[in-house]
């Protein structure tokens, strides 16, 4: 038995070429986005931090529909800290549509994706997009495809992969696709018409008429409560039926399938049964979890538990401890950020959490500073007050007592003129180059094998030392034996030595000492960190000092305090930024660093 007139199709590639612009022309080809009013762009971008970053965050499905075919369609992640979100993607698809961009070519991220796709036997077609960028180079990265493709058959035991696949050359932001080099078009018909192909078969089912599901994502209703998404692998799922639902260590519960849902273009459309090969949204129970899996009652076999990449890196999250704590969060005690941290777990199956000594602190772990980042940066918009520790890299203990921490696979993209400097940088950290090669002119490509905790921290660097033209990412490699641990921060850090609102005068007269952090008439607190030192070590200071007033007139001293700008403090420049003994202090409406130890006479200033 198998599900005619349906394909389920993922589009995947590295960070920033063109996966949301290209879904958003073939929604518009399609006839999906009529009716809709005026458009904005990148529409599978919905959440505010995908809008303002520019970068697709969670996975998300929509369907269309082209020549009597329904056509799910999933837009995936492009930055490897969310590769969680790309494997589960995957567990749902018979097909991808990998692109890459005509002049970068393939980069981390796509040999990730492409990596677990080959895993998975799944058919891949290629996407060549922005061939109309000057500096295209079309044959080259089409080489780079081919090897990258023969070099992970090999890894992945996929002998029988067939080089023989489709090409489309695309620019997503014209809105023109052709399967020809150098043919423009004035339309993606090519690539919907190459969907509902033979290439691409329908979807992969087994045989037989009882139920079973996986649950690979999960959705909350005010409606309805939480909700499974997954694809119906055998049998029909219906409206009020019973079933049962599989969840780990063997847990077992009947319940009652209150709400059947199937993808509708942008939305969902309620049905009332849906058979083997569809994404459904299933409601009615409200303790399911990713990996879950729903059967009928008559033959409870569940699919096997998605099994995706453990997390590479951790950071300590506690209750604010701070004096100014309470005065802009909602949310303050440790049983509310225990009820965050299990939320996000629940949501994403690769995040991690786990309970300290200290009842107000829990280490929580992910793939990556940005991942976690992203979902601080949610925590804090929901009125959520907390700290975070410097993210730290997660170990591991051989038999023989040898400790192992994973290393990356880092390539930068970066102006020729800058590769001495990126690479003294990067071998600063522990890098060892081992591939460089000109792309174009202009630019040069350098690959570098880096242990995770080097990147901690780097990104700011990186951009400061290419004049922010440089590209970097990467990709998790392997445990490898510890190669010594690194100096966080090269500078020491400017604190605040008691309560008060920051002056200009003070300010002023402390330029000289370092980068400052804070604006004149900021309230601050002994053991905040206020600036960044020019020397190693730490500097206290009186931030809050006022010019003293006397009845003498001094000729040429009233003149105007002008201060440089003060940079936006980021949550991702701070966790960046900081050292093992400070924390970032996270509130609704501000980001301050502090030291852990706030008493000036209990520190060191000697890092």
């Amino acid at each position: 038995m198998t599900s005619v007139k349906l394909k389920n199709l993922a589009i995947v590639a590295h960070v920033d070429h063109g996966k949301t612009t290209l879904m958003d022309g073939l929604l518009r080809d399609a006839g999906a986005l009529s009716g809709r009013g005026v458009q904005e762009d990148r529409v599978m971008d919905s959440g505010e931090l995908e809008k303002e970053r520019g970068i697709t965050i969670r996975a998300k499905n929509c369907s269309l529909y082209w020549k009597d075919y329904k056509i799910n369609l999933m837009d995936t992640p492009g930055h490897a800290d969310f590769g969680g979100e790309v494997e589960r993607s995957l567990m749902m698809v018979d097909g991808v549509f990998l692109l890459v961009d005509a002049a970068e070519g393939p980069l981390p991220q796509t040999r990730f994706v492409l990596q677990k796709a080959m895993e998975k036997k799944i058919k891949i077609s290629v996407v060549i997009n922005k061939v109309d960028r000057p500096d295209e180079r079309i044959d080259e990265v089409m080489q780079e495809i081919e090897d990258l493709l023969l070099e992970l058959a090999t890894l992945t035991d996929n002998e029988d992969f067939d080089l023989n696949f489709p090409v489309v050359y695309a620019s997503a932001k014209q809105g023109w696709a052709s399967m020809e080099k150098g043919v423009k078009t004035d339309n993606l018909s090519c690539i919907l018409d190459l969907m509902v192909a033979d290439y691409y078969p329908t979807p992969r089912i087994e045989e037989g008429d009882l139920l079973r599901f996986l649950v690979c994502n999960l959705t909350y209703s005010p409606y309805l409560g939480r909700q499974m998404i997954g694809r119906i692998q055998r049998g029909k799922v219906r409206k009020n039926g019973q079933y049962v639902w599989c969840g780990d260590n063997n847990k077992r519960k009947n319940f009652k399938v209150t709400s059947v849902q199937v993808f509708d273009t942008l939305g969902q459309k309620e049905v009332d049964e849906a058979g083997a090969g569809e994404i459904v949204i299933i409601s009615g129970m409200d303790e399911a979890f990713i990996g879950d899996g729903v059967c009928s009652p008559e033959d409870v076999n569940p699919l096997p538990r998605i099994a995706v990449d453990p997390p590479t890196v951790a950071v300590h999250v506690s209750v604010n401890t701070s004096p100014m704590s309470g005065r802009e969060g909602e949310y303050l005690t440790s049983r509310k950020l225990e009820e965050m941290l299990e939320s996000a777990c629940q949501h994403n199956v690769s995040l991690q959490f786990t309970p300290t000594d200290d009842p107000k602190m829990f280490l929580f772990k992910g793939r990556g500073e940005l991942q976690l980042a992203v979902v601080f940066e949610e925590w804090r918009r929901m009125g959520y007050e907390f700290m975070v520790s410097r993210p730290e890299v997660i170990e591991k203990k051989t038999d023989d007592g040898k400790t192992l921490v994973p290393f990356e696979q880092l390539v930068v993209d970066v102006p020729t003129d800058y590769t001495g400097a990126v690479t003294e940088a990067i071998s600063q950290r522990k890098g060892i180059m081992n591939n460089m090669a000109p792309l174009g002119d202009t630019r040069t490509r350098i690959e570098f094998v880096i242990p995770s905790h080097g990147l901690i921290g780097f990104r700011s660097g990186f951009l400061n030392v290419t004049r922010g033209e440089g590209l970097m990412s990467s990709y998790f490699l392997e445990y490898r034996e510890f190669p010594g641990k690194k100096l966080g921060r090269q500078n020491g850090a400017i604190i605040s030595d008691r309560t008060g609102k920051t002056t200009g005068y003070a300010l002023f007269n402390l330029l000289n000492s370092g980068k400052q952090f804070i604006n004149v008439g900021e309230e601050v607190y002994e053991g905040m960190v206020v600036g960044e030192h020019t020397r190693t070590n730490d500097l206290n200071v009186n931030v809050c000092r006022e010019k003293h007033v006397s009845s003498v007139r001094t000729a040429g001293k009233d003149e105007n305090i002008i201060l440089p700008p003060i940079p936006d403090r980021s949550l991702d420049w701070a966790i960046d930024w900081i050292d093992d003994d400070e924390w970032v202090e996270v509130t609704p409406k501000n980001i301050r660093i502090r030291k852990k130890e706030l008493v000036q006479k209990k520190r060191s200033v000697i890092r």
